[in-house]
């Protein structure tokens, strides 16, 4: 039998290991002792020979070590993955799913102890992401499972995003287990209709993280001229029209999701006359907006990630006041402005200071009424506070 390869960190490495962070980065490693494998299982070591934790190596990422375990009568394995699996769906069937929402994200990587890992639930399909080796080399048991565990056959992968290009894993795509899904998917999430793509949307097919902010923004478009920047296939915008809005503009670079957008205006039955839509630049329209003297009485900033990693932070800084700061320039006093980022190399407090800047530049009097978060179906793991990607704010402005 194998002996489990040892990986041993430098002096003083270990503190972020005891405190339960699931990620040992490359510099914190003194030697790996043992042959390893991309993937592959390895006992984690004080420099003074004391067992820390369970994880997966991967030699090609800057995160070498990914954290499952602190337990040492725990290791890595298929009754492990089975454990964490069963845990994390019976949450999601307490918290999330009802008659009016059959879309729900089943696993959220390490805050569920299972680093790499998401699994999303669209009506009778599961969409999954593998994106470190760890999660990889257990492919196979991983399907069977959650077939198993949640009695949906259609398993389709979409296995594409950035980090799985950092881990040095080619992207992939296609169908894991049942029928190739259908061109456009009809869910349900609070009440509201949507058709999603599963092959080509964004993320898995759609921002389920959003789910109730989206029922924040109904309650505060009633009666109100909006203006959703971003507008993707109308997660924001229907809610909006749903719960009363006079008049939603909608802004999208994408032609695909517009139609999209136009499919789900047709599928909750609102009229088109409620609706403007413009495919364009949200920077460059924000400016035509405030040239021709345009005014709202809400506007949604839900932009795409500008900082995908701490690199990215001035640029995505910039990025998000220049259009919060175009947005309070445009809204009416006493309007509402929603405003989000999720970025994780943005974090909360960095967000507030770029949006007071934004303020003080647009001279406008603003006040924070709500703080908005990532739905409780994307938790966050006290010990991973990474986890905590999403953030929003809901302001009123004089």
């Amino acid at each position: 039998m194998k002996l489990v390869p040892k990986v041993v960190l430098k002096a003083g490495k270990e503190k972020s290991v005891l405190r339960r962070h699931p990620w040992v980065f490359a510099g914190a490693i003194r030697e790996v002792q043992g042959e390893v494998q991309p993937g592959e299982a390895v006992a984690v070591y004080s420099h003074q020979g004391e067992w820390l934790a369970w994880g997966t190596y991967n030699p090609y990422s800057q995160i070498c070590v990914r954290l499952w375990s602190w337990n040492e009568d725990e290791p890595i394995g298929l009754e492990l993955l089975r454990q964490r699996l069963e845990k994390a769906i019976c949450l999601r069937q307490s918290l999330m799913l009802s008659q009016e929402t059959n879309c729900v994200r089943l696993v959220h990587g390490e805050s569920d102890g299972i680093p790499g890992l998401i699994v999303d639930r669209y009506d009778d399909y599961l969409v999954i992401q593998m994106l470190h080796w760890g999660i990889e080399t257990l492919k196979e048991a991983l399907v069977q499972e959650l077939i198993h565990l949640t009695h949906i056959p259609n398993v389709f992968e979409r296995s594409e995003d950035e980090p799985r290009k950092l881990e040095g894993l080619e992207e992939r795509k296609g169908v894991l287990a049942g029928t190739d899904p259908p061109r456009t998917l009809h869910i349900l999430e609070n009440g509201i209709h949507y058709q999603v793509d599963l092959r080509r949307g964004q993320k898995t097919g759609f921002y389920l993280d959003q789910r109730l902010n989206r029922l924040r923004v109904r309650h505060y478009a009633s009666g109100r001229v909006v203006l959703d920047c971003f507008s993707y296939s109308g997660g924001m915008a229907i809610p909006a029209l749903v719960g009363g809005a006079r008049h939603v503009t909608c802004i999208d670079e994408s032609s695909e999701a517009l139609e999209l957008l136009k499919a789900n205006l047709r599928l909750n039955q609102i009229a088109e006359e409620k609706v403007q839509i413009q495919r364009g630049d949200v920077f460059q329209v924000l400016r035509q907006f405030r040239d021709r003297g345009v005014r709202f009485e809400m506007i949604i900033l839900d932009p795409p990630k500008f900082a995908p990693t701490v690199a990215h932070v001035g640029k995505a800084s910039r990025g998000y006041k220049d259009i919060n700061l175009m947005a309070l320039k445009l809204l009416c006093k006493g309007g509402i402005l929603v405003t989000f980022s999720c970025s994780g190399g943005v974090d909360l407090a960095l967000f507030k200071k770029i949006v007071l800047a934004a303020a003080l530049d647009a001279g406008r009097e603003v006040r924070i009424l709500e703080h908005l978060h990532q739905a409780p179906d994307h938790p966050v793991s006290l010990y991973f506070p990474e986890g905590e990607y999403l953030k929003g704010l809901v302001l009123v402005v004089e």
